[in-house]
């Protein structure tokens, strides 16, 4: 099973590369990890094998986490919360708004 540290990471990932992801690719993810639906719901769904499935999410969050390998989005993203955190609030506010 997934820990939810992990789950949180991938769905952080999605929201950032989503769009590069294909459609039957961000529609298994979105079935598992945010409608939180088994392998064998989202296999009855699609009429297909659960290890059918099973690929098709693994391959997904492959892709997910060789975008991030290369972009570094995520990396960047959170190094740039940290240093928020730690400056004038009037400064933060300001970023904040830019970034979101």
């Amino acid at each position: 099973m997934d820990s939810i540290k992990e789950r949180i990471y991938l769905n952080s990932l999605y929201d950032i590369y989503s769009k590069l992801l294909t459609k039957k690719q961000q529609d298994y993810f979105e079935e598992y990890y945010i409608d939180n639906l088994s392998l064998k719901e989202i296999s009855d769904n699609k009429k297909i094998s659960r290890n059918g499935v099973y690929n098709q999410i693994r391959k997904t969050v492959e892709k997910l986490t060789k975008l991030e390998d290369v972009l570094k989005i995520y990396e960047k993203k959170q190094k740039i919360i940290y240093e928020l955190n730690n400056i004038d609030d009037t400064i933060k506010t300001r970023i904040e708004k830019i970034i979101e």
